[in-house]
């Protein structure tokens, strides 16, 4: 096996490259946005608007996959997101920052993420077989969380430091983006020499866009004529609803000054237990829960996990009711119960999905777990901060908790559980 060949050099660089942007888009921008002028109700209408690529991912599935050539489209994928993160870089060194502005360079960066990641799954699944695909699982999370960690947890640290010592915001987010960019470029390069063509050599066929739609649309015709799939979609709204809630407002919450009912945390605060200690609790919870469904069934987790889905903003309530400005360590247990609940709970997802897709894809999460997840989340995230600012931080996380109920309560009276374990 040539060098160039082996998973364990290509599989982490390729995953790396692949998350350092989309964590970008998914959680920093809506820090840059808000610190760059946007109120609450804009930040969080343009914060949603950047989960709009990954709706639509699935529509250029069968396209991009009758097109080939994965290994060149990674690359110019790769090229146009550092000219993008560049991009991002000096306009936010400029004098004067429209929010707009900066919001459209985000979305082209968006977009660029949804295809990269949709080709580096393609290439994956095209160059080692489903039995190995299981072997290198754990190096794959590996590589995407501690390229999420370092992206939105140490690097954003380093922004706050950079903040404190230039006494501007905006040359902090300027070197942060170049920092982001340059190491995004490293992988570009690594990509470049460790990749190599598909194993399996197959006749691609040229498909247009309007037939790659088409062939989706008829897809979720078909879903829509399932038995039961109106009950299920609603549920699994129900579910994700206090988690979409709270996706914008949590950095709000951090962010705001005390004398508006925030905790005037600091961006470093944030970087910290919000980008460090809450994906590290995330990714603990997300594969503790797929090692117990291993182990126990999905039959044994889904009311545990139900249960667990919706409990993130408790904590988050519990800290506006009685608010502790200055305790980091505070903070970081907050951050950690309502990650790792979200984590845990989010693999429920493996239950609901294959019952909705009917196994049409050969790796459901990537192709279409995400684009639904974000296609329910999208309308309240959007909301959240209009919601947050007429109702305070403290009403608005008891709303939401509040919620968890509801989602419960329609689970047992719809009896969903037996549905979807059935459908297995």
């Amino acid at each position: 096996m040539r060098r160039t060949h082996n998973p364990w050099l290509w599989i982490p660089t390729l995953c790396t490259a692949e998350e350092i942007p989309t964590t970008v888009v998914m959680y920093v921008a809506l820090l840059m946005l808000f610190q760059f002028g946007a109120d609450m109700v804009m930040s969080s209408v343009y914060a949603a608007l950047l989960f709009l690529p990954w709706v639509t991912k699935s529509y250029l599935y069968s396209k991009v996959r009758n097109a080939g050539a994965f290994k060149r489209n990674l690359h110019v994928a790769e090229a146009l997101t550092f000219l993008c993160l560049m991009g991002v870089a000096v306009y936010v060194s400029e004098a004067k920052i429209q929010p707009w502005v900066l919001f459209l360079l985000l979305f082209i960066l968006s977009c660029l993420c949804a295809w990269h990641e949709l080709l580096s799954r393609l290439y994956y699944s095209r160059m080692l077989r489903l039995q190995s695909q299981h072997v290198f699982m754990g190096t794959k999370l590996l590589s995407s969380q501690v390229a999420q960690v370092v992206t939105y947890g140490v690097l954003i640290i380093v922004a706050g430091g950079f903040e404190v010592f230039f006494r501007s915001y905006q040359k902090a987010w300027a070197m942060e983006s170049s920092l982001v960019a340059g190491g995004f470029l490293v992988f570009l390069v690594l990509n470049v020499v460790v990749l190599s063509n598909q194993k399996v050599i197959e006749r691609y066929r040229h498909e247009t866009l309007a037939q790659a739609v088409k062939t989706e649309l008829h897809v979720l015709s078909r879903i829509r004529q399932k038995q039961h799939v109106l009950p299920v979609l609603v549920s699994f709204f129900l579910l994700l609803l206090p988690q979409a809630l709270l996706f914008n407002t949590r950095v709000f919450f951090l962010l705001t000054p005390v004398a508006d009912g925030g905790l005037g945390c600091s961006v470093q605060d944030v970087g910290f237990a919000q980008g460090t200690i809450g994906v590290l609790a995330f990714s603990v919870g997300l594969a503790g829960g797929r090692l117990l469904m291993r182990r126990l069934g999905e039959s044994s987790l889904f009311w545990p996990m139900a249960i667990l889905l919706t409990l993130s903003p408790l904590s988050y309530m519990l800290m506006a009711r009685a608010p502790q400005p200055n305790q980091l360590w505070l903070l970081c247990c907050v951050t950690s119960f309502a990650q790792l609940c979200f984590g845990f709970g989010l693999n429920l997802c493996r239950v609901f999905v294959p019952y909705i897709s009917e196994h049409r894809y050969r790796n459901t999460t990537n192709f279409l777990t995400i684009p639904m997840v974000a296609s329910l989340m999208i309308v309240p995230m959007a909301l959240s901060g209009w919601l947050c600012s007429r109702s305070g931080f403290a009403t608005f996380f008891t709303v939401c908790v509040a919620m968890a109920p509801m989602a419960w309560l329609v689970l047992l009276f719809t009896r969903l559980k037996q549905i979807l374990i059935n459908n297995e």
